[in-house]
Formats: C-alpha cells, sequence, structure tokens
C-alpha cells in the first residue's frame, strides 16, 4: 500500500518540482526587451546590461527615468515612451524573478585586477547600497556577475556625469576620484564576483 501511494505521488511531486524550476512565461512586451536583454534576462550583446534577477524596484525606477528622458539612451527612450505604469510593474516583476546570470564568461577572470577590484569596492563601501553578496537592494543595481563591459560603461558614465537616476550623487561621489584602471579593476571584480572569493 505504501509503495503504491508513493508510486502515485511521484508524479505530482515532480510535476510540482518542474513547475518550480520553470522559468516564468515572458511576457509579450518583455518579447521587445528580449531582443537585447535575452529571453531569460541574460544579455549576449556588448555593452548591454543583463536584467535577471535585478531588484525589482531598481528595475522599475530605471524604466521610469528613461520614459521621463531623466536617464539618456536613443535605444531605451523611445521603448519606454510607449510603456505605460502596469507595463512597467509587469516587466520588472518578470525580469526581477529570472535567476541571475553565472560570471561573466565574455572577459577572462584576471587574479591581480580581480584583487584590485576587490580591495576598491571594500574601500569604497560598494556593498553599503548593492548589498554583501552585490545582489542590490530597492533602488540599487545587482551588480555581481553583470557583463564586465556594461559595468566599465556606467562607471564611467557615472564618472564623467552622462548618467543619472537613483543614487547618482553617491555614484558619482564614488567614482570621481578613481583613475580609468581603476574603474576597469571594479569592474572585472562585480563581473566574476563570487562568495567563495570574498
Amino acid at each position: 500500500m505504501r509503495s503504491r501511494v508513493l508510486a502515485l505521488a511521484l508524479p505530482v511531486l515532480l510535476f510540482h518540482a518542474a513547475l518550480q524550476a520553470a522559468p516564468p512565461p515572458l511576457p509579450a512586451k518583455a518579447q521587445t526587451c528580449a531582443a537585447c536583454h535575452g529571453a531569460q534576462g541574460v544579455s549576449q550583446i556588448a555593452a548591454t546590461p543583463s536584467l535577471a534577477a535585478q531588484p525589482e524596484s531598481f528595475l522599475q525606477w530605471q524604466l521610469v527615468y528613461f520614459r521621463s528622458g531623466t536617464r539618456k539612451s536613443p535605444v531605451m527612450q523611445p521603448l519606454a515612451e510607449a510603456l505605460s505604469d502596469d507595463d512597467i510593474r509587469d516587466l520588472s516583476t518578470y525580469f526581477a524573478s529570472l535567476p541571475p546570470a553565472s560570471k561573466d564568461s565574455a572577459a577572462p577572470a584576471d587574479a591581480a585586477m580581480y584583487a584590485v577590484g576587490e580591495r576598491l569596492a571594500q574601500q569604497h563601501r560598494c556593498a553599503s547600497c548593492h548589498g554583501d553578496d552585490y545582489a542590490g537592494a530597492k533602488a540599487a543595481a545587482r551588480t555581481a556577475n553583470q557583463r564586465e563591459d556594461y559595468l566599465l560603461k556606467a562607471l564611467r558614465d557615472f564618472k564623467a556625469g552622462t548618467r543619472t537616476g537613483g543614487g547618482v550623487a553617491a555614484m558619482a561621489d564614488v567614482v570621481y576620484p578613481l583613475a580609468d584602471e581603476q574603474l576597469q579593476a571594479l569592474a572585472r571584480y562585480m563581473a566574476h564576483f563570487t562568495t567563495q572569493a570574498r
């Protein structure tokens, strides 16, 4: 009797596990996003961020900034202008629910450069906003395992004052005194971040 109950329960348990492991369905509006950011939110396009597992509030704010023109992008502004508040909430919920990217494989890890980036992250208290695991929180972005080329572009934009949005004052203050090679090291560290390496 017990083995029969287990035999009947096993398919139900396997189906339930498969449902939990399956990614959520792609919202219709997210199909446009997927062209650059990937259907699972992991970008394969140079200098284009991965959106998977970004904090929902961060994603919402960025879309609002693009829609209002506060954050400039010839690609993102026209797309965001067509989004309703509900669209922004739905897209943010979808991408936030996806599993994060593994470390950036587009650029090889360099131990010395990684170590410099780690020291810079500690000196400048990056974890105080982005979290100890750099997974982001609220309006602060997930930086762990983001594309290295995108991270470097973002750091350079904050330093140049061409990027605005949530936390802009904090980011500008942090990166302003850093030389470009230090920005590169910081981007390398975040792109290849692992908790085991800390």
